[in-house]
């Protein structure tokens, strides 16, 4: 008889917590990091190719987004199966995730052979040097979209059975690979731009061909089975309709930004990459909630799994008020490191007293997004951040652009955001209708 995974009748204690966060954040961390390095690279060949290189990583960016939403959404339904005892059975959903995952990874390498021109020109603004650079940029470096894609896959279903160690070495060794290929190959190589995509390609391959050895090792049919693709499709779809959400918010409050002059929208992208920061740094600990949370439930644990949501709650709002502090303490520092224009920095502490108050709230939100994730509760997180953007933060924004409130009202409109989605989340939490227990939840 095949026992209980071990991890769930251990105390979901800080500890324990910090094992699975951790490595996840180094995990999460290694690709930014990366693109910082590529980003010094390319800068020294000059203004067109690091504006190609701008260029073609917004499109690369939104392919790694689309390989979170496939990484959470395996983590989750592996953990079920893991906590129910049956190692094979989550190891399987790892199986299906890397099928869907090569499937999207081809198309997105073929797609972007015939239309990464035109695509080019639509971000650059114009059939210039940029955009050229731009085009061949992207048709070398997307042939590592299905390693990328199929790394996502794998981080998916080894967290879901609460195996940290090897996703770590598995991208931490390819991104370090790549940290060197890429100036060996932009300049002694003399590739120069294409030196930077083909590193690019040649780390995701490498990443992507780690985990599916991990898979093959662990000796589980590897043949494609269409229907458990199929409920993997939806919960990915609901997880990219939900990002589809927080993307337009972020580009809405972008435009008006834009809207109050070149000294407000700088100080509004200051801020708004720093919150994007912390809320990689607190994903780490959503992660843990995906694994821990979809465990217990699997295990028909109901009761740890409530407490482990409390918990990691309570976690999120002890991070996010430590978060808080420190960016308090900065605001007559931070913002000077990236602007040295005193206008930019006034409108940076104006939306500075928002961005210090929501970080606590913010913590606790992410935190329990983690937990609905590994309860399987998507269809709920869907509508909620579609109602929270629809409802709160653009009418919030547009609002401000309309009064002439600055950047004051944007930022208040994002806290509007983060309380509707607290207070809803919170509801959730009380009515337990997220706790479904058993190996797959309907």
């Amino acid at each position: 008889m095949s026992q209980p995974a071990v991890t769930v009748a251990r105390p979901a204690s800080p500890r324990r917590i910090a094992a699975l966060a951790l490595p996840a954040l180094v995990v999460l961390a290694a690709e930014p990091l990366y693109v910082l390095v590529d980003t010094a690279v390319v800068g020294h060949l000059g203004r067109v190719p690091l504006a190609a290189l701008a260029v073609g990583g917004t499109v690369l960016t939104l392919i790694a987004w689309i390989g979170t939403v496939v990484a959470y959404g395996t983590t989750g339904r592996s953990a079920r199966r893991f906590g129910s005892g049956d190692r094979a059975a989550a190891v399987a959903e790892g199986v299906q995730s890397s099928w869907l995952a090569l499937g999207v990874g081809v198309l997105v390498a073929v797609g972007m052979q015939l239309g990464a021109g035109a695509l080019a020109r639509t971000l650059a603004g114009d059939g210039g040097a940029v955009a050229d650079a731009a085009a061949q940029w992207l048709r070398v470096a997307a042939l590592g979209a299905p390693g990328l894609l199929l790394a996502a896959a794998g981080n998916g279903w080894l967290r879901g059975i609460q195996d940290t160690r090897r996703p770590l070495w598995f991208v931490l060794g390819p991104n370090l690979l790549s940290a060197v290929l890429c100036p060996l190959l932009v300049y002694p190589a003399g590739l120069g731009l294409i030196g930077s995509a083909v590193a690019n390609v040649a780390a995701q391959t490498l990443g992507g061909l780690l985990f599916v050895g991990a898979l093959v090792a662990e000796r589980v049919p590897l043949r494609p089975r269409p229907a458990v693709i199929r409920q993997q499709l939806v919960l990915s779809r609901d997880l990219l309709i939900r990002g589809v959400a927080f993307q337009a918010s972020f580009l809405s409050a972008t435009a008006v930004a834009a809207r109050f002059g070149a000294a407000a929208v700088g100080a509004h992208q200051i801020a708004l990459q720093l919150w994007f920061f912390t809320a990689l740094v607190l994903d780490a600990l959503a992660i843990a909630a995906q694994a821990l949370v979809g465990a217990a439930l699997g295990a028909g644990d109901d009761v740890t799994a409530r407490a482990l949501a409390r918990r990691i709650g309570l976690l999120g709002a002890v991070c996010g008020a430590a978060f808080a502090v420190l960016v308090a303490a900065g605001a007559g520092v931070v913002p000077g490191w990236f602007s040295s224009d005193p206008e930019v920095r006034g409108q940076a502490l104006v939306a500075w007293p928002w961005f210090v108050a929501m970080l606590p709230l913010a913590g606790v939100v992410f935190a329990l997004d983690g937990v609905l994730i590994g309860a399987g509760d998507v269809r709920y997180l869907r509508n909620l951040t579609i109602v929270a953007a629809l409802g709160g933060f653009l009418p919030a924004i547009w609002v401000t652009y309309a009064l002439d409130l600055g950047l004051g009202g944007i930022w208040a409109g994002l806290t509007l955001f983060v309380v509707i989605r607290l207070v809803a989340l919170l509801l959730r939490l009380r009515s337990g209708g997220w706790a479904v227990v058993g190996a797959v939840r309907a």
